[in-house]
This record gives structure tokens, C-alpha cells and sequence, in this order.
């Protein structure tokens, strides 16, 4: 069962989710995959409320979002298995199948073609309004430190128009 939600009323909490766990999840014909995340914006932009999530160049999950460009975002609302985190936080969707190893439940979606998450109940469906590739060069030399290397790649930003937002109820 499925309670609707104002999206942007739970923003603080998202927020706060964000600082510890949270998930942005991906589809691509019968393949779901999902990868954790500590970077995220929720607002309101052209008019329309949006999540935008920042994912690496090099993450299987971006290749799933330039082939269908949809997403939930997944927010635990009273703690979460630390173990989903490591799996959904360190390994990659293209060796293995995250959501078994994690011990996930998938929950059917209303509106676009990815699931939700049963233990992460807080969701938002989301289709990508525009992508922006980040250019490092632009970001003040500390900040470039600390987060990018030549090891590392830049981010992209999609911004995701939210259209339903739910929590999941047992």
C-alpha cells in the first residue's frame, strides 16, 4: 500500500536521509539496479518540483539513465540495513545483481517504468528533464582536492522532474 506524499514537504528529511544513505534506482529493459547516494537536491525549478541527482561518468548506473531516462530515489525513514549500503554503496550493478544481494523488495512504480523500494519507503518516481556534464575545471582548487582526482571522474546532474512521490506502507 501506498500513501501519496507532497514531496517537498519531506525535504528536510530527505535532506537528512542523504547525509547518511539514500538511493537513486535505475531500469533498463528487465535489468533494475540501484546505487547509493550522499548527493542530491530537492526544489522546485521551471516550474515543476525536481530531484537532481549527481552520479559519476563511469557508474554503471549512468549508462542505465542515458538509456532510460527515469529514476526513483529511495529514502529510509527509520534506519536501514547496513549491509544494503555496503552492497548498493561498493559494488557495481554490471557484475552483479544488487538488489538480491542486498536482500531488497521491489515495489511496483505508478507512473514511469522503475520501481521503488520496499525498505527504503520514502519515494520519489522521477524523468529526467535535462543532464548537465560537470566540468571540474570550474570548481575552486579545494574542492576539486578533495573530490576529484585523476582517478576519478566527473559528475553528471539529472535533473529529474518528480512526478509521484509516495511512502511505502507495510
Amino acid at each position: 500500500m501506498k500513501k501519496k506524499i507532497d514531496a517537498l514537504a519531506y525535504s528536510a528529511e530527505i535532506a537528512q536521509a542523504l547525509k547518511k544513505a539514500a538511493f537513486v534506482t535505475t531500469k533498463c529493459g528487465d535489468k533494475v539496479n540501484t546505487m547509493a547516494i550522499g548527493w542530491g537536491h530537492i526544489g522546485r525549478i521551471w516550474e515543476r518540483p525536481v530531484f537532481v541527482a549527481y552520479v559519476r561518468d563511469c557508474r554503471y548506473t549512468r549508462e542505465m539513465l542515458d538509456a532510460n531516462p527515469e529514476f526513483t530515489v529511495n529514502v529510509p525513514m527509520k534506519g536501514y540495513d547496513k549491509r544494503a549500503l555496503a552492497v548498493c554503496g561498493g559494488k557495481s550493478g554490471r557484475d552483479m545483481d544488487k538488489i538480491a544481494e542486498a536482500g531488497l523488495t521491489l515495489v511496483e512504480p505508478e507512473v514511469i517504468s522503475v520501481p521503488a523500494i520496499k525498505e527504503f519507503p520514502l519515494t520519489l518516481e522521477c524523468r529526467v528533464l535535462y543532464r548537465e556534464e560537470q566540468d571540474d575545471s570550474r570548481l575552486p582548487e579545494d574542492i576539486r582536492r578533495q573530490f576529484y582526482s585523476i582517478e576519478t571522474e566527473d559528475h553528471i546532474a539529472y535533473y529529474g522532474e518528480i512526478v509521484a512521490a509516495y511512502m511505502i506502507e507495510a
